[in-house]
């Protein structure tokens, strides 16, 4: 039997149970793909993040992330949790399937460097009937295929009650966002197609929501609200071609997965 170190993290989370919960797995080396699937599985988080030391020179370690079903492209909280897990003062600098993402310090908040997702205006079919919503609609052209719907206020943004049957059929990370009441934006976030109906706090969707509030609020730095029943708060601003969010992380299970 072997035994691999686990930590359960709640990502953007002001206090413990809130935010995005996410598992990080701290490897020697990489498991078979099936069984880090597996075990993906068997947590049953959003998110569970693998990394192993890096062997290239940008980049402390190789990052992966698993949802219940499948292997992502970009998972922001996730990341922000590895962070929080593997951070010892210095940056702590990811290799992945996205490029190079880094989490430091600031203050009292970690703080996520990832690439910034464009939105042009499009229809995906089907889309805003199975959210049942009216609005326009706009489609990423990178990272984990957004789909941006705008509401009219933060109400709106709450009020959806997606169909997620038809839902599971759109290969897109669904968002829903308004100017919000407290907060600059809200938001919620729809990732059924990979086995997650609603995501509590989503990394990948601001990499997305950020360059299109930033152009529309006609400012670089904000706050952002994601209104899911747990909630989340994001600090966010746009650095040319990066998005950083900053949050803060609670370890709330540490243990050991036995194999």
């Amino acid at each position: 039997m072997s035994s691999i170190p686990f930590f359960q993290v709640d990502a953007f989370a002001e206090r413990p149970l809130t935010g995005n919960p996410a598992a990080v797995m701290p490897l020697d080396r990489w498991l078979d793909d099936e069984l880090m699937q597996a075990i993906a599985a068997e947590n049953n988080l959003s998110e569970t993040a693998f990394t192993v030391p890096s062997e290239r020179d940008d980049a402390d370690f190789d990052l992966r992330w698993f949802t219940p079903t499948t292997e992502v492209e970009m998972c922001g909280h996730a990341t922000l949790a590895s962070g929080h897990v593997l951070l010892t003062g210095q940056p702590v600098r990811f290799s992945t399937c996205s490029g190079i993402l880094t989490v430091s310090r600031k203050d009292d908040l970690l703080e996520l460097d990832l690439p910034a997702h464009q939105v042009d205006t499009g229809i995906e079919p089907g889309l805003v009937e199975a959210l049942g919503v009216k609005g326009e609609s706009f489609l990423g052209r990178s990272g984990n295929g957004s789909a941006i719907v705008v509401l009219p206020d933060e109400a709106a943004v709450r009020a959806v009650t997606p169909d997620f049957a038809r839902l599971r059929t759109i290969n897109r990370l669904v968002i829903v966002t308004a100017p919000g009441d407290r907060e600059d934006i809200a938001s919620r976030v729809f990732a059924a197609y990979h086995g997650i109906d609603e995501d509590p706090v989503t990394g990948s969707a601001h990499a997305a929501l950020v360059p299109f509030w930033a152009d529309r609020l006609g400012r670089d730095a904000f706050t952002a609200l994601q209104a899911s029943r747990r909630t989340g708060l994001l600090h966010c601003r746009l650095e040319g071609d990066r998005v950083v969010l900053g949050g803060p992380c609670r370890t709330v299970i540490v243990g050991n997965f036995q194999l």
